[in-house]
């Protein structure tokens, strides 16, 4: 294909893209896609793997929930290769049908029912008969390289890794293997010896790394997963606004993002490193934003003489922030938006549930701008309703707004969405719930005086 046609090919898929989103933004009546909540749990043969999902299965018990066991896409062996099945390795990642493992999870997903062929460990066939698996709220997947390969980690929202030690885990096998599957106890030995051993240091064990959580002693850890369970319960209710909401964004999370917000809302942090990780979580909360902007298609020319189908994101743009904390994230905007207009908004805060507009400098043409509403943490929602309702009056297309904070908790999230359902919100984070004086828990306390280093003993009423 020459390069024209090769460009004419893309900028048709970004129109399609473009048309697609413009069609989800007017339809606002239509109910978004529940996607479930994906989690991973992987480990060393006979870790405890399974004994952890039962038990946080057996805890999820207001939730739909399904295991789907790695161990069912083992391919089928053939005749000649059962006859010297004990030179077969089982623990290599080519052991595996993973194209039928990551269809079947993309199927879940997209919340279609599927297929799960039912493997026979003493003819080490798969049967006949399958399982069928119907799509539910939360899906675990377990098997000892669940982590291995990128596509399927890609589709996790959680990963676990369950690290078990190796005696404990060899006994373990031993006995699995000699009752259920009815095997050899010397036959377990030998290929534990070849095969196992080498393909956890090989392939398992370095899989280790990707994990968010790593459960030491697997399900003899109560603790461990009591803790996970909690945390589960937070990320469903953070997944469930979600879908609630379509004009809820909140960033994929990584372990970078995660040790941010664990620096910044650690109460031991220094100002200086509160500043320095809250400008980068800021950035990326901006960068993400900036995404959400309409678009027009552009070819140009690269040096090599090639031309590349790109896009253009619109240019009339400007930054409204919240004084005082949201001036944390001007420097952030104008460093990705050369020259852009910033105004301010003064929203005093009266008891619990009053606001008072104090002060306002705006660009006198905002109305025919798209405005960024920049506003580190949403809690109430009562301020951000107070900026919203202003710049309405001041003729911004409600579908113009796109509000940017760090952190967001669910009683701001349902004030804003219900009443302004065209606008979007870029969050990194949504936290748990309100206390009593309207504070976001866990939180980061008040960002405004960590950030510019102004505490006072008295409690500021919350945004």
């Amino acid at each position: 294909m020459d390069p024209k046609s090769a460009a004419a090919a893309v900028a048709s898929s970004i129109r399609d893209r473009h048309s697609s989103i413009q069609q989800d933004d007017a339809s606002d009546a239509r109910a978004p896609f529940k996607q479930p909540f994906v989690i991973g749990v992987a480990g060393g043969t006979a870790s405890g793997k399974t004994t952890v999902c039962n038990m946080i299965i057996a805890q999820l018990h207001d939730q739909r929930v399904v295991l789907v066991n790695q161990d069912s896409f083992y391919h089928s062996l053939s005749d000649e290769v059962v006859k010297k099945v004990h030179e077969y390795n089982f623990d290599h990642p080519d052991a595996f049908d993973t194209e039928m493992l990551l269809s079947c999870m993309e199927k879940l997903k997209l919340g279609q029912e599927v297929s799960i062929p039912d493997y026979d460990f003493k003819s080490h066939k798969v049967t006949g008969t399958a399982r069928k698996v119907n799509p539910s709220d939360v899906i675990i997947l377990e098997g000892i390289l669940v982590l291995h390969d990128p596509r399927v980690r890609d589709l996790m929202n959680m990963k676990i890794f369950v690290d078990t030690d190796s005696d404990v885990r060899l006994a373990r096998r031993i006995q699995r293997d000699t009752v259920e599957r009815g095997r050899d106890i010397q036959n377990v030995l030998e290929q534990y010896e070849r095969f196992v051993k080498p393909s956890f240091e090989e392939f398992i064990l370095p899989s280790k790394k990707y994990a968010d959580i790593i459960i030491p002693r697997g399900g003899d850890n109560d603790v461990a997963v009591d803790l996970i369970v909690q945390h589960i319960h937070t990320k469903l209710g953070q997944h469930d606004l979600c879908k609630i909401y379509p004009n809820i964004f909140l960033i994929h999370s990584t372990f970078q993002i995660q040790g941010m917000h664990t620096l910044i809302r650690d109460v031991k942090t220094t100002k200086h490193d509160f500043i320095f990780y809250a400008d980068r979580l800021i950035r990326l909360v901006v960068e993400h934003g900036l995404g959400h902007l309409p678009f027009v298609e552009r070819q140009i020319i690269t040096p090599t003489g090639s031309v590349y189908p790109g896009v253009v994101f619109c240019r009339r743009l400007c930054g409204v922030s919240v004084i005082r904390s949201g001036e944390s994230m001007e420097n952030a905007l104008r460093a990705c938006c050369k020259g852009i207009k910033i105004g301010k908004i003064l929203i005093h805060g009266e008891g619990n549930n009053g606001r008072q507009l104090i002060y306002e400098k705006l660009p006198s043409d905002i109305a025919s701008r798209h405005v960024f509403l920049l506003d580190p943490v949403l809690a109430s929602g009562n301020s951000a309703v107070k900026a919203i309702t202003l710049l309405l009056s001041k003729g911004v297309p409600e579908s113009n707004i796109i509000f940017l904070n760090l952190i967001a908790s669910p009683q701001g999230i349902h004030a804003v969405c219900r009443q302004f359902p065209k606008l979007k919100i870029v969050t990194s984070e949504i936290d748990s719930s309100l206390d009593e004086n309207l504070r976001v828990i866990p939180g980061m306390g008040e960002f405004g005086d960590r950030y510019f280093g102004t505490h006072d003993d008295t409690f500021a009423p919350p945004k």
